[in-house]
């Protein structure tokens, strides 16, 4: 499978280089698609010079957004690689993006490597499979290896959860699940260090492998670009899904409904009812939307609130099943009345909207498990009345929660203003983009055995993660 270069050429006196696998990259609109996009920009600045390996746009099999690939610097240097033809790989039952690309990712790297010097390989999961890379192509070019965690490889899926009747897990779930048993300990043993977008996604990681002892394991969050919003204002979308100024409460709500996240979607929506009940003033002007519950680009995308909401007999909530586009994301949340963020019942989950929604400056109603990062974020950075946060755990549950998520949409909905001084803005730099890049630096000199140097992320970056 061929490949094709895009963007600058890397300067032949760079002195430390680092090759990024990233199957989900711009113009592809899965929430994959950002880790990369967000850290490479910035890791110059830091004294490293990224080649980010990718599939080409052609072999995604998946709805392609201009706008967002328009949002990837010009100087970055992209490989793209074929894939096997999504339709045709379906057909035999494999649709995974990254085992359909998996011989061409290896295939692109190894020639980069025989050609040129890296310092380091990084590769970030989901999907899966390109992991097997690390131990491949450490063994055969002695480069070191990170592996990047954006979601658990093995967790709920396929043993509490899965793809079957209500949620439950089914036989595609389960092989799923036991493959990850298979393959993560090779990924992982090869790994000289691990980072992953939370403590909750490394740490099971660790507890499952006593080979990563003294391994660097570090936290870097999904972080906010504020780029991204520049661009947006200087390039603004129309928002087809609602009239911000007919009169209506807005409350929306941009991202996947994961299987564990239906007892939290109940005590909003329970919530949304008690509105109903003793608000009906209120109520009858509350409009909650929610996009891109099913994680699917399909428009023939299953949905997962609305059946909750008939159930409820709520007449208040519309749902676009399918994943929207980065930028319309964008606009729906800097155009919404009040930002619905909700967690799941896993502590770990963090939110890939949770830095875009603090950056759109607009209310925010969070519902999320109190060991969830998003909450630490929320509790150090904001204050009520814009942002207001319900947390539960493990024995005081989402649904005994009703109460306190009524009172927060009701007092967000009857005075949903925005008060800069309600949100620590500053106090988000160390979740910025260009900050989190500087910790990624931090993690890749010490794997390639680099001192920090003058304006290069020092060994401190590494504090916000743990190491053992």
């Amino acid at each position: 499978m061929g490949a094709k270069v895009t963007g600058g050429e890397v300067a032949a006196s760079s002195p430390a280089r680092v090759l990024m696998v990233s199957p989900h990259f711009p113009p592809d609109t899965s929430a994959a698609t950002h880790r990369v996009r967000l850290l490479a920009p910035h890791l110059d600045r830091y004294g490293w010079e990224p080649t980010v390996v990718t599939v080409d746009p052609r072999d995604y099999g998946a709805r392609l957004d201009s706008g967002l690939a328009a949002l990837v610097p010009p100087s970055l240097r992209v490989v793209r690689t074929r894939a096997w033809p999504a339709a045709r790989m379906r057909r035999l039952g494999v649709g995974d993006l990254g085992l359909r690309a998996l011989t061409g990712l290896h295939a692109t790297c190894r020639d980069l490597l025989r050609r040129e010097r890296f310092d380091a390989l990084f590769v970030t999961i989901f999907p899966t499979y390109p992991a097997l890379l690390g131990p491949w192509l450490r063994r055969r070019f002695a480069v070191p290896f990170v592996l990047d965690y954006q979601d658990p490889w093995i967790g709920a899926w396929g043993r509490a959860v899965g793809g079957g009747p209500g949620g439950r897990p089914d036989l595609k779930s389960r092989l799923s699940r036991l493959s990850g048993l298979v393959l993560e300990p090779l990924a992982v043993r090869a790994a000289a260090a691990i980072t992953a977008v939370s403590r909750g996604t490394y740490e099971p990681v660790q507890r499952r492998y006593s080979t990563l002892r003294g391994v660097p394991c570090v936290e870097i969050p999904l972080g906010g670009e504020p780029a991204d919003f520049e661009a947006l204002r200087r390039h603004p979308r129309p928002n087809p899904f609602f009239d911000p100024a007919d009169g209506g409460i807005h409350v929306c709500c941009v991202g996947t409904l994961l299987p564990l996240g239906h007892e939290t979607l109940r005590a909003v929506l329970r919530a949304a009812g008690l509105l109903r009940e003793r608000r009906p003033d209120l109520y009858r002007r509350l409009r909650l939307h929610f996009f891109g519950t099913s994680n699917q680009t399909e428009k023939t995308a299953a949905e997962r609130v609305s059946p909750v909401a008939r159930e409820l007999h709520l007449d208040c909530v519309s749902e676009t099943a399918s994943r929207i586009d980065y930028l319309d994301a964008l606009t729906v949340q800097t155009q919404a009345t009040v930002i619905l963020m909700m967690g799941s019942s896993e502590p770990h989950y963090t939110a890939s909207r949770l830095y875009p929604g603090l950056l759109a400056r607009r209310p925010i109603l969070a519902v999320y498990h109190a060991a969830s990062s998003v909450m630490d974020v929320l509790r150090s950075a904001t204050r009520p009345p814009t942002v207001r946060a319900v947390g539960y755990d493990d024995v005081i549950r989402a649904e005994a929660r009703v109460e306190d998520v009524y009172r927060a949409l009701g007092d967000l909905t009857e005075r949903p203003t925005y008060d800069p001084g309600d949100v620590d803005l500053a106090a988000l730099h160390d979740v910025s983009a260009e900050a989190l890049a500087g910790r990624l630096a931090g993690v890749l000199d010490r794997v390639s055995g680099r001192s920090a140097r003058t304006g290069v992320a020092p060994a401190s970056a590494l504090a916000g993660g743990a190491t053992r």
